[in-house]
């Protein structure tokens, strides 16, 4: 795993234990439902990280492109696939998106190397 996935990975385990040490109902039950979100429903949960790709994209949130592109990775997305994501986010988003499309795909690479 390169240090660019790891680093990213170790932090948010590591912040979101503290977050979660805090037993603040609120956010205990935000973050149930966003999990519960994404679980297999209608539509299959491959399909559900690449809208969450595009959201996150298009809301230039940089954890949330990392989050999703690692779920995307897990969900055996294609490249191809997920370059079509990429050019619908810049579509919908603009070319604001485009820096975050550059970091995208460095992460891709890195999750891709193994």
């Amino acid at each position: 795993m390169s240090n660019l996935v790891k680093e990213f990975n170790e932090y948010r385990t590591k912040m979101n234990d503290v977050i979660m040490a805090k037993d603040n109902l609120v956010i205990k039950r935000l973050w149930n439902l966003d999990t519960n979100t994404y679980a297999t429903g209608a539509i299959n949960v491959k399909t559900k990280e690449m809208l969450g790709l595009v959201a996150s994209m298009v809301l230039r949130c940089d954890d949330c492109i990392k989050y999703h592109l690692g779920k995307a990775y897990e969900e055996k997305v294609s490249t191809a696939e997920l370059y079509e994501v990429f050019a619908i986010a810049n579509m919908v988003g603009g070319t604001i998106v485009v820096p975050h499309t550059r970091r995208a795909a460095e992460y891709w690479e890195e999750l891709n190397a193994g």
